[in-house]
Order: structure tokens, then C-alpha cells, then sequence
């Protein structure tokens, strides 16, 4: 890869593929000038999915955030797919914290990928994310260190729980 591909795969990958975001930033006329073919940039997508995929993790939210932001921009089933997949078989063994958040997160980029996802993965995402909220609900509070409740808008575990049945009330009006 030539430099200056390179240079404008760092701009993309930076802003998750957000032309608008890299317009905001003053970026998007450098940007424009590298003239990508879209094939280029569903490529670099595809990277970008399979690099936060490898990086989902239960002790954070980073990576789950990061396919959130590319969903905005590229909404592939794969990125749900990859999500629900770890979720389902790692998350319970995660905080509550975290487990609010990826909840939160499935949520968004179920909303973001809609349009290009079968019903039976709507189906199977919202109950695999009804599960993790309805295991917050159940479950005694449970805090990793650096994980505040107060950095995330939470005080107590009533204000967790009510987080989470307003996501499950999301989903619920969402399938209704």
C-alpha cells in the first residue's frame, strides 16, 4: 500500500469510516483528494469489524463501542452477528457495569443494522440482550474495579435496574 493510501486509511479507520465526522473535523477535503473507490472503504470496514471483534472483551466496552460507531456508517449483519456471539456465550461472567453497557450497545446496533438484518437475528440479538438485562435485574450489584457507578449516570442498583428495564421496555416496544 502506497503511502497515500495509507494515509487515507488512517483518516477513515480514525473516524470508523464517518465522512461526516471527518467533515466536522476539517478532514474530509484531505480526505476526498486520496479518492478511495468504495470497494477500498468496504474493505477497510470489514477490517476495522474483524479487529474490534478480536477485541470484545468482558471487562470493558471499548470494542463493542467501536462496532457501535461503525454501524453508524456501514451496516453490516456481521457486526451484530460478531457481538451477539460473545455476548452469549462470555458476558454473564462480566460485571454489571459492563453488562449494561453491551446491552446497551446491542441495542443501538440493532437499531443502526435494521434494515439489513433477518428477523430471526432480530429475534435471537433481543433475547440474548433481554437475557443479559434480566440477569442484571436478578443478580446481586457486582462492580469491577475502575468501573464507578456514578461515571455512568448510576447511584445505586435500583438506578442499574431501572436502566435495564427501560431497555427491556425498549425492546419490547421495539418488537411490538
Amino acid at each position: 500500500m502506497d503511502d497515500q493510501l495509507l494515509r487515507a486509511k488512517k483518516m477513515f479507520t480514525s473516524y470508523h469510516g464517518s465522512t461526516f465526522h471527518m467533515y466536522r473535523k476539517g478532514d474530509f477535503e484531505e480526505y476526498k483528494k486520496f479518492d478511495v473507490q468504495k470497494e477500498m472503504e468496504i474493505e477497510w470496514f470489514k477490517e476495522m469489524i474483524d479487529e474490534y471483534t478480536v477485541e470484545l472483551s468482558i471487562r470493558d466496552w471499548t470494542a463493542v463501542h467501536n462496532l457501535e460507531l461503525i454501524a453508524s456508517n456501514y451496516q453490516d449483519k456481521m457486526i451484530l452477528e460478531n457481538v451477539i456471539s460473545f455476548a452469549a456465550r462470555h458476558l454473564m461472567s462480566a460485571d454489571s457495569i459492563v453488562k449494561l453497557m453491551y446491552a446497551e450497545r446491542i441495542i443501538e446496533i440493532i437499531n443502526k443494522t435494521k434494515k439489513n438484518i433477518s428477523k430471526e437475528l432480530l429475534h435471537k440479538s433481543y433475547k440474548t440482550t433481554v437475557i443479559i438485562l434480566e440477569d442484571i435485574i436478578s443478580k446481586p450489584l457486582i462492580i469491577d474495579p475502575g468501573h464507578e457507578l456514578n461515571n455512568y449516570d448510576l447511584v445505586d442498583k435500583r438506578s442499574l435496574n431501572n436502566r435495564a428495564k427501560r431497555s427491556i421496555e425498549v425492546i419490547k416496544n421495539d418488537l411490538h
